[in-house]
């Protein structure tokens, strides 16, 4: 009977092993679904047009929000578009990560409050094949996020036209 009854509980131990082992892979199958319903520009739809400049194609996320991969200094970053704020706003544990140096403060109005802020400039910023230079930025230290809020002081920089759930950033 002792033999019988460890051959069963080694047998129910396989089988939670087998289950747990079914669950990570499901995990793991998944995830790169969720990753592309949060973030569907992983790499963003490049093209030139006849004129040479060129152009990004976004699609909206399942929440409406253009987020895109790309990368600033040639260090990979994850960007949500936001044309609300007035600069690249830059949470402070990636501009720590990215080395991007800080000078000068001031308070800025965000949607959770008043904060201070610290200005840095962006030698390179890139999504796509579209690349924008020497871009004013700053570095804040409210932020938990792990994507940069794209805003306008790089915007500006570009051409951009939405239609249906896409949008389109173009060289200037």
């Amino acid at each position: 009977m002792t033999e019988s009854n460890s051959t069963n509980q080694l047998g129910k131990g396989f089988i939670w092993i087998a289950w747990i082992l079914a669950i990570a892979l499901l995990v793991f199958v998944f995830q790169d679904a969720l990753d592309s319903q949060w973030n569907p520009n992983q790499q963003p739809e490049s093209a030139l047009s006849a004129q040479g400049k060129a152009s990004v194609t976004l699609n909206q996320n399942r929440r409406g929000h253009y987020i895109t991969s790309g990368t600033i200094n040639d260090s990979p970053v994850v960007f949500l578009l936001d044309t609300g704020a007035t600069q690249v706003s830059i949470p402070a544990h990636i501009a720590e990560q990215l080395q991007l140096e800080s000078y000068g403060q001031y308070p800025v109005q965000t949607a959770n409050g008043t904060v201070t802020v610290y200005r840095t400039k962006i030698d390179s910023l890139s999504i796509g094949n579209l690349y924008l230079y020497n871009v004013d930025a700053h570095i804040n230290p409210g932020m938990q996020s792990n994507e940069i809020l794209l805003g306008m002081s790089a915007l500006k920089k570009v051409e951009f036209r939405q239609t249906g759930n896409q949008l389109v950033l173009q060289q200037r």
